[in-house]
């Protein structure tokens, strides 16, 4: 074998094995990491940036530094201030950091960082988990509309993630005061974080038991009442009313879910009601007859948990392949069940993606193509109903698929094979 045969040789195996040996994952990731931050400086540097909400933040940012504590009357291009307090202190530092706005060089940069340790930390969060193959992680670079949402958008939406992934890695990894604390600051960005509490509750009554979690629930509650003090102790009921409004109907115009309905039976309050019931009843069945499987059962959970509130009822300890799907899964059904979701609202699960489609049991394949769908629906601009219906079939497509694949992580799933084999 020649020199350069020999050299060939030796590249392929090293390239198979960062690609396939479980052991090279943090190198691989690290790869990812380094080249998609080139990456998303040459969209910086080519692809002109997109004013949306950026300058409606600093309008309504200038109100609160001149001294307003009323959300009725902080309001700016776009519209009034419907984000509780933590969006007002982040972006009080940004305005700090990027000349009051007007650098818009500066916020893109900040955004650039933002974006790179969001995808850091989800790759800290696969390689906690598990089961999931090194190359998976050479997909979460791919999207063109993530890129876009962080960098050339500047939208708010990428703090609550990047909160909310902090909080799954914190929860994943045992760290459960942690994980409620991020939570709290992810929630005190935005409400869409609500979608993860109906899994977390369930990991924390099995791991903590009825009185732990109520405690940590309260935790959660008190983390807003003291990021909204200074609103809350002038304008208690205008802060409530603005910041967690959740009658808000969103525009049919920007929706990228359900428009293949049609505009009439989207704002048809009684198809808002069939789908937060649908919301409602998938979580049900999900906590009934999957999440709790490895414990006998919910019922049997709910009897030793009921009969021993200080201990916990869980017999198998939840691993971290576990506390990362029952999460990630509790955010998907919240997110297929959306009346409205704009552009950026991806944001929310555009990294979680493959780990879910990771979750089934569906060919490679058709993994991948569910995965091409769901960004093809979120790159058309604006939606058309065929766009819609691809994206509405491909998140109930890869919800079913965990369903009938590993709905509490592959794990625990292998471990009850060999129980019974």
């Amino acid at each position: 074998m020649s020199s350069q045969s020999h050299l060939l040789h030796s590249l392929w195996n090293f390239a198979l094995r960062l690609l396939t040996d479980p052991r090279c994952f943090t190198a691989l990731a690290l790869l990812v990491i380094l080249g998609d931050a080139v990456l998303t400086q040459l969209i910086i540097r080519f692809v002109p940036y997109t004013e949306i909400d950026w300058e409606t933040y600093m309008y309504q940012l200038e109100l609160y530094l001149k001294g307003e504590r009323d959300y009725a009357l902080i309001s700016g291009p776009t519209g009034p201030i419907v984000y509780p307090a933590g969006h007002v202190y982040i972006h009080h530092l940004l305005y700090t950091l990027t000349d009051s706005g007007t650098n818009l060089w500066k916020p893109q940069e900040i955004y650039a960082a933002l974006y790179v340790s969001s995808l850091a930390l989800t790759a800290c969060i696969y390689k906690r988990a598990g089961s999931i193959p090194n190359w998976v992680l050479l997909l979460l670079p791919l999207s063109k509309r993530l890129h876009s949402i962080y960098v050339l958008r500047l939208f708010n939406d990428c703090w609550a993630v990047f909160a909310a992934q902090g909080a799954v890695f914190a929860f994943a990894s045992g760290w459960d005061a942690v994980g409620i604390l991020l939570l709290g600051g992810a929630l005190s960005v935005k409400m869409c974080v609500l979608l993860y509490v109906p899994g977390l509750l369930v990991i924390l009554f099995r791991r903590r038991g009825l009185l732990s979690t109520f405690l940590h629930m309260l935790l959660l509650g008190a983390t807003q009442l003291l990021i909204g003090l200074p609103f809350l102790r002038q304008y208690p009921w205008s802060y409530l009313k603005n910041s967690y409004e959740f009658s808000r109907v969103f525009l049919f115009k920007w929706t990228v879910n359900w428009r293949f309905l049609g505009e009439e039976l989207f704002l048809n309050p009684v198809w808002a009601k069939g789908l937060l019931a649908a919301h409602v009843g998938t979580l049900a069945l999900f906590g009934l007859f999957r999440w709790c499987r490895s414990d006998g059962g919910v019922w049997r959970v709910l009897d030793r948990g009921l009969r021993k509130p200080t201990q916990p009822p869980t017999i198998v300890p939840l691993s971290a392949d576990y506390v990362t799907t029952v999460l990630f899964t509790s955010n998907l059904i919240g997110i297929l069940f959306a009346r409205s979701l704009h552009y950026q609202f991806f944001s929310w699960y555009a990294m979680q993606l493959p780990f879910l489609a990771w979750r089934t049991k569906y060919p490679i394949p058709l993994r991948v193509a569910l995965l091409v769908a769901i960004e093809y629906a979120w790159n058309v601009y604006p939606s058309t109903s065929f766009s819609s219906g691809v994206l509405v079939a491909a998140n109930a497509a890869l919800l079913l698929g965990i369903w009938f694949g590993y709905p509490e992580g592959v794990a625990l799933a292998q471990a009850h094979t060999l129980k019974f084999e």
